[in-house]
């Protein structure tokens, strides 16, 4: 790894700013969208799903929250699967930026917005049959990271779905290439994602502080981890 990827380097993200301009947002939003079919991101959190599918019931309805949703496109993309294989799932989509809240509100019934900070999820506790966060972690403190993992156990009655990129200096050149004819808020966001992500180590020593010992670590293409498990 690069010297300058030995450690974990914050620095703020420009889309993480509440007074962001919501068209370049918007765009930007888009734009991860797309990489995030690119790459297989939305795919990888679906095949944990599927493994957990296994074990539901016929016409179970099964209750789903997305932390940190963003545009809500995973969730979306859930549904879409849901609605082949004909599960019963229900998503709540939490995200605290108001334009990216805005972005994600949907006409589908089964997918609601909450307008919230995932850090402070406003959910009884067992609220949700699973919890899942994508792209987030690497956006926080590693004890913001450790709360977050906590609530998410805290909320899901079965399991959890935790997926973010992996900091190594060839997903730092993948990003960079694929950012080139982004937006100015892309290509800057970008490479500082990669910086502040973590390694399998740290994302494993974090899980352990959180007590989640049953989310196992996955490794998936595009330089992608996953913690995925189901309780006892």
């Amino acid at each position: 790894m690069d010297s300058d990827l030995q450690v974990r380097r914050r620095q703020p993200e420009w889309m993480d700013d509440p007074q962001a301009d919501p068209a370049v947002l918007k765009q930007s939003l888009r734009f991860i969208r797309r990489v995030n079919w690119l790459l297989g991101y939305t795919r990888s959190t679906l095949h944990h799903l599927r493994l957990f599918s296994r074990r539901w019931r016929p016409g179970q309805r099964i209750e789903i929250v997305d932390l940190a949703t963003g545009s809500a496109d995973i969730p979306r993309a859930i549904l879409r699967w849901a609605d082949r294989r004909g599960f019963d799932l229900r998503i709540v989509g939490v995200e605290r930026h108001p334009a990216a809240a805005a972005q994600a509100r949907a006409v589908d019934p089964r997918l609601q917005i909450v307008q919230a900070d995932a850090l402070a999820a406003p959910f009884a506790d067992g609220a949700f049959d699973y919890a899942m966060t994508n792209m987030f972690l690497h956006h926080l403190d590693e004890p913001q990271v450790v709360a977050l993992l906590r609530t998410m156990d805290r909320v899901a009655r079965r399991g959890v779905i935790a997926a973010d990129l992996l900091r190594h200096r060839r997903a730092l050149a993948w990003i960079k290439l694929l950012t080139v004819l982004a937006n100015p808020m892309v290509r800057h966001d970008a490479p500082i994602s990669v910086a502040q992500a973590f390694t399998q180590a740290e994302i494993l020593a974090l899980r352990d502080r959180a007590g989640l010992s049953y989310a196992r670590y996955y490794r998936h293409f595009g330089h992608r981890f996953v913690l995925a498990g189901e309780k006892s």
